[in-house]
């Protein structure tokens, strides 16, 4: 490996550390040239959601996606400038990252950066396959499907993930004026904009949570029905990241979803337990499985 890449790549495991993300635990049990791959996709997926949130004027933001989408057409061209783009080069061969798959993921960006409205459920769900099916079906390349079920297991894996981060992030949202749980579900619990953004707890918008809860129930559930019993082992990665955000959503139901006033998170050596017992034992099916949160949890 020559020095560039070397650097590229140290940049992005700096990237994917520093996040703090659960996802840097999937990637500790990985071999090594599947680990860089990962979190070289991470990184990328962290610089373009950053440039999204971290933005001082939406032009600025529109311009930064923008430069992004010319650098995903240089690395394609074989000339990428940027470290992340740098790293993911030497990982292009086996086809898992595509330049069709990257885009999608910046469309997701752009949405994010020209609504802060979902209408409806359907809306949710295509928002949540940009920003993160996607990623699914690239992550599970990376780790080393050769089965469609594997990228559908993926897919649904995805939007879990998602459904729980929009969960978790309510309040942050709120904060900055926008609401990813649908407009459809706000008015099914009688649950307004107004009161979501001032920050105001009702049993309304407990309700709303516990029925997100139960769709995110169901696409971990669905992902792990789907996943072919011979791709299981090469998608551990994926399933550590499962692990610990069902234990996530667990938290939040056991705490009652206290979203609009704190932050609900997995301490760093949860997160390392999780990671460890389900690379040794396999997915902690009780996690998975929709219903009522159980008294413990790994």
């Amino acid at each position: 490996m020559n020095e560039a890449i070397e650097q590229a790549d140290a940049y992005c495991r700096e990237r994917s550390s520093a996040s703090g993300s659960s996802f840097y635990y999937s990637f500790l049990f990985l071999p090594p040239v599947r680990r860089r791959a990962i979190t070289a996709l991470y990184a990328f997926c962290r610089e373009v959601d950053d440039a999204v949130d971290e933005a001082s004027e939406p032009a600025v933001a529109a311009a930064q996606l923008a430069w992004w989408a010319g650098e995903v057409e240089e690395l394609f061209r074989g000339t990428p400038r940027h470290p992340v783009t740098r790293a993911m080069r030497p990982h292009l061969a086996d086809g898992a990252i595509t330049r069709e798959r990257l885009l999608l993921v910046l469309q997701g960006m752009r949405h994010d950066l020209e609504h802060d409205r979902l209408a409806d459920v359907a809306a949710l769900d295509r928002y949540c396959h940009l920003v993160a099916g996607v990623v699914g079906e690239m992550a599970a390349g990376i780790f080393g499907a050769r089965e469609e079920a594997t990228y559908e297991y993926a897919r649904s894996l995805g939007r879990a993930l998602q459904y729980v981060n929009i969960a978790r992030d309510v309040g942050e949202d709120a904060r900055r004026g926008r609401i990813y749980l649908p407009l459809s579900e706000l008015r099914r619990f009688g649950v307004s904009e107004a009161e979501l953004l001032a920050g105001r707890h009702s049993e309304g918008l407990r309700e709303l949570l516990r029925a997100h809860a139960a769709r995110a129930h169901e696409a971990f559930a669905r992902a792990l029905s789907a996943l072919p019993a011979s791709e299981s082992a090469a998608q551990r990665a994926g399933l550590i990241m499962g692990a610990i955000y069902a234990a996530l959503l667990r938290e939040l139901e056991r705490d009652g979803f206290p979203v609009l006033d704190r932050r609900v998170s997995l301490t760093p050596i949860r997160k390392l337990l999780i990671a460890w017992r389900t690379w040794v034992f396999g997915p902690p099916r009780s996690l998975f499985a929709s219903g009522p949160p159980a008294a413990s949890s790994p």
